[in-house]
């Protein structure tokens, strides 16, 4: 398994260059668009890693699975895709375009417009102190804390995701206040983990939301399901259905370079690469995942 991970690595490594980092959030632009790190947790309890595993980044977009996971678990799945919908929407992850049309409501909680609309699910139950601490449970990482700069960065720059906000607010979608829910999204996103939390929050995931430490049931089976299901049809934007080809790993993706895969029953993976693509994925850790897939037979068709 080290070999393997250990070769993913210099796949990854040698397509840095043909991204770009994050630089509509600000702060975001001075990342190091050459780190890459993976990390692999396995479910009798090995861990494998490669790289800049340890570096901290913001979680970013892959806050969607914890936020999405957390409503799941307060409301049930009626209530929350009640007022989200479950289906690719083929746009970026911050457009605005079908919401302005005749669209009702989110078409999944991946896209910006879905995971503001479920926070204003959690917002009115629980603060964001609690939703960090139910992170660190689920990462499994005690040091996760809110990345102050990049979250007044965001908070500087968040016309759009205020504009989709006051579009969920006229249609009757959110279920608290515009800057409630946004404040709640934005701080969520602006969390700092690493790839090992990622890895430990996908075999989490991977072991239908038991704790492999100690066999704690931290996620219900249902949520686990559904969570998994709308990472495999959304989870990487609209690069969904090519990557869901290629790699066949249900994956979310964030802006800060962050990838948390999940392999059904039998691995959590979490990577680190800031080096972009056109739609906001990490060009390193797509090629990582689509190594590791093709090396170890990973794809849910295989």
């Amino acid at each position: 398994m080290q070999h393997i991970l250990d070769k993913a690595l210099r796949q990854g490594r040698s397509v840095t260059g043909l991204g770009e980092v994050a630089s509509y959030i600000p702060e975001l632009s001075k990342a190091d668009k050459n780190h890459v790190g993976v990390c692999v947790m396995d479910s009798v309890g090995g861990c494998f890693e490669a790289g800049d595993v340890e570096e901290r980044f913001t979680i970013q977009s892959i806050s969607k699975v914890v936020s999405l996971a957390v409503a799941l678990e307060l409301y049930g799945m009626e209530a929350v895709f009640g007022q989200i919908g479950m289906e690719p929407s083929g746009d970026a992850f911050n457009s605005i375009v079908k919401l302005a049309g005749d669209a009702s409501r989110p078409y999944n909680p991946m896209v910006n417009s879905g995971a503001i609309a479920v926070a204003s699910f959690i917002a009115p139950e629980l603060t964001f102190d609690e939703m960090l601490e139910r992170t660190r449970e689920m990462c499994g990482d005690p040091d996760i804390v809110l990345n102050e700069a990049v979250y007044h960065s965001e908070m500087a720059t968040t016309s759009r995701n205020r504009a989709i906000s006051y579009l969920l607010e006229s249609k009757g979608v959110l279920r608290c206040g515009v800057d409630e829910a946004l404040e709640l999204y934005i701080k969520m996103c602006s969390l700092n983990v690493t790839a090992r939390s990622l890895a430990y929050l996908g075999l989490l995931l991977a072991n239908g939301g038991i704790r492999l430490q100690d066999g704690k049931q931290l996620l219900q089976p249902e949520t686990v399901r559904v969570v998994k299901s709308i990472m495999h049809t959304c989870g990487m934007y609209d690069g969904s259905g090519e990557f869901a080809v290629r790699v066949g790993v249900p994956t979310k993706s964030g802006v800060g370079g962050g990838l948390l895969s999940v392999v059904n029953k039998r691995m959590g993976i979490g990577i680190f690469g800031p080096s972009l693509d056109k739609k906001g994925n990490s060009i390193a850790g797509e090629k990582i995942l689509q190594f590791l897939s093709a090396q170890m037979k990973l794809h849910v068709f295989d």
